[in-house]
């Protein structure tokens, strides 16, 4: 007699789906909009040590990468009426 095991993640799961949800994606999206604004903030042709690109810029940078880790690890709640 053979047996089979259900495997949970094989194909004949049931609960297939993203491994994100909706928000983990808008989040993670608007931390590649952050780190991307705080690079256009470092470049240009004015004084480079100006206040924008010594201190401004490097602070949206790390914000945008803090977002992105908090964008993969953010678990949403799941809701069930």
């Amino acid at each position: 007699m053979s047996q089979t095991k259900n495997v949970k993640g094989s194909a004949n799961s049931t609960n297939a789906g993203f491994v994100f949800k909706k928000i983990n994606y808008q989040l993670f999206i608007l931390s590649i909009v952050f780190v991307a604004i705080g690079f256009i903030l470092m470049m240009g042709t004015e004084d480079i040590y100006s206040f924008t690109k010594i201190t401004l810029a490097p602070i949206v940078v790390v914000a945008g990468f803090a977002l992105g880790f908090v964008a993969i690890l953010y678990k949403p709640k799941n809701k069930t009426n």
